[in-house]
């Protein structure tokens, strides 16, 4: 027991030494596995036309073989920021969580996730353009999608969406707020979720889960984070007063969280599809 406890914590520690990105790879990925679940079989043959030009992206490092490796290449790329830095700031919006809802706050030439979303979708579901450059066009919006649902990539209180937060998860220390929805917490929902949250979902539960606009999606992550998330982290909504340097992510609080972060990554996947069809189907 106390190796896994060691196992454990240096797991942790290695998914908090790294920069916080939504989801990390696991979510990233269920989100992608989702989607193909659930899209038409048009869209899906589409989609394996698309992945064979792979080559087009010249990203060896960073192989996009299925829509679940395309979930994670706008983070792998990174790794190359002196060729993509200005894809960056299309990972998030700061809208913060003690002032009204704007979802034009933050978002300067369209360099924020709301409006690249809207963006790569076009450039997608444009035949005119090279196949390559759809392809492109495909990892974004899936990862973009994911990262919008991400509650911390949209609401923040000027700390960078949690980023500033230093926070334990329970009893494991030495993290963020944000790296512990990315990461800890995040696949505590995941692999608990019963059925899997990778599979064919209802027409009706379809209905429920796949609906509104970006929009919408923007303002749903701003509201788990004012409602939820930063009250569950200090206490109450930390509105004109410094926050505290540190919290603890209580094991109360991870419990609260499981069925929203199941929701946020369903509605992700869903709505993924919804748009994956409405551009290829």
């Amino acid at each position: 027991m106390l190796r896994g406890i060691v196992l454990l914590l240096g797991m942790l520690a290695g998914l908090w030494s790294a920069p916080a990105f939504a989801w990390g790879a696991y979510g990233h990925r269920t989100v992608a596995a989702i989607a193909m679940e659930n899209v038409s079989p048009r869209t899906r043959t589409r989609i394996g036309g698309l992945l064979r030009a792979e080559r087009d992206l010249v990203t060896p490092a960073c192989p996009v073989k299925s829509l679940e490796d395309a979930s994670v290449w706008p983070d792998c790329i990174r790794g190359e920021g002196w060729r993509w830095a200005y894809t960056f700031p299309w990972h998030y919006q700061n809208i913060r969580v003690c002032a009204p809802f704007d979802i034009k706050a933050n978002c300067a030439n369209g360099s924020c996730v709301s409006a690249q979303i809207e963006r790569n979708a076009r450039l997608l579901a444009d035949r005119r353009l090279p196949v390559g450059e759809r392809l492109e066009a495909l990892a974004f919006l899936v990862h973009l999608i994911g990262d919008l649902h991400q509650p911390l990539h949209v609401g923040e209180n000027e700390d960078l969406g949690g980023n500033k937060v230093k926070a334990d998860y329970g009893i494991a220390p030495g993290g963020n707020l944000h790296a512990i929805w990315d990461g800890a917490q995040a696949e505590r929902a995941i692999s608990s979720a019963r059925p899997s949250l990778a599979r064919r979902y209802s027409a009706a539960e379809k209905t429920r889960l796949a609906t509104g606009t970006v929009e919408d999606w923007a303002r749903e992550s701003w509201q788990v984070s004012r409602d939820f998330l930063y009250p569950a982290a200090f206490g109450k909504l930390p509105c004109g007063k410094k926050e505290a340097d540190k919290i603890v992510w209580t094991e109360a609080a991870i419990e609260q969280a499981i069925p929203i972060v199941d929701e946020r990554v369903e509605r992700a996947g869903l709505r993924l599809a919804r748009m994956l069809d409405e551009a290829l189907g």
